[in-house]
């Protein structure tokens, strides 16, 4: 039988983030990806690569969880940008319609390209309604500071700190990134399962963000735990995978490179 995997988020143009590059990453690992598309973000090249935001109607986002989930039998599904309030309610709506055995969930706490208010409006209802039904988290280093209440996460101590206080929110696992944020020569994440806690880390690639790192991280944890693998072998994977596709970035005309959705290699 097909392993499935399914993924809610936003689509990005330039193929480098979003749900483009969560179904690239399904394919890779050998996994049939379908997803729901929540918004469309397209980079502004007039104007400094600033972003572009329009939410897709909220019954255009039910109806699509409603064709996926009725074609598909689907028990695992990542969640990505929702970038609304409205979104938001009519995604969670959908997952507690159903029983999901894991509900990864990237935190895209800040909306780019919205104004700072409806930003914080989208932030709370993040929060307060996909943040409960998610068994695994993967916040990024401002995700996971605004998250645990922490004023700065400047040591593997901190990230340690963040995630054990994001666990105490709800999901049942935490990987806090700490990618280039943290000073010093290596790339730390920490997994956090409750009880546990394991310290992933390997030398810096470079000394710049590359887009769709976030969103392909998560997206290989759901693929692999789609596979039936169990969080923390997931988890290495992923960060595998984003190592490789960092090692070979992609060049492009934007200010930033893209990371290139690679199946890590043996070894």
């Amino acid at each position: 039988m097909t392993n499935r995997a399914y993924v809610i988020a936003g689509s990005e143009a330039t193929g480098g983030a979003g749900i483009q590059a969560d179904l690239k990453a399904f394919q890779e690992l050998g996994v049939y990806g379908m997803g729901t598309i929540t918004c469309i973000v397209s980079f502004d090249p007039k104007k400094d690569w600033a972003h572009r935001f329009v939410p897709i109607a909220p019954q255009v986002i039910a109806d699509q969880i409603e064709a996926a989930t009725s074609c598909h039998d689907l028990d695992v599904v990542k969640i990505g940008m929702l970038g609304t309030p409205e979104t938001i309610d009519v995604v969670a709506e959908g997952l507690r319609g159903r029983s999901w055995r894991h509900v990864v969930l990237d935190p895209v706490l800040i909306c780019k390209g919205q104004e700072p208010g409806a930003a914080l409006d989208t932030d709370k209802a993040l929060t307060a309604q996909i943040l409960p039904l998610a068994t695994v988290i993967t916040p990024n280093h401002f995700e996971a500071r605004t998250l645990a209440g922490m004023e700065s996460i400047e040591t593997v101590d901190d990230l340690v700190e963040a995630a054990r206080r994001i666990h105490e929110l709800g999901p049942r696992h935490v990987v806090v990134k700490g990618g280039m944020e943290l000073p010093g020569p290596d790339a730390v994440d920490v997994y956090f399962d409750g009880e546990e806690t394991t310290v992933l880390s390997a030398p810096k690639i470079g000394n710049a963000r590359v887009s769709g790192a976030g969103c392909t991280f998560a997206a290989a944890i759901t693929a692999e735990l789609t596979k039936g693998a169990d969080v923390g072998k997931a988890v290495e994977v992923a960060k595998a995978m984003v190592r490789e596709g960092i090692s070979h970035r992609l060049v492009t005309h934007a200010p930033f490179a893209s990371v290139t959705t690679l199946a890590p290699t043996a070894g």
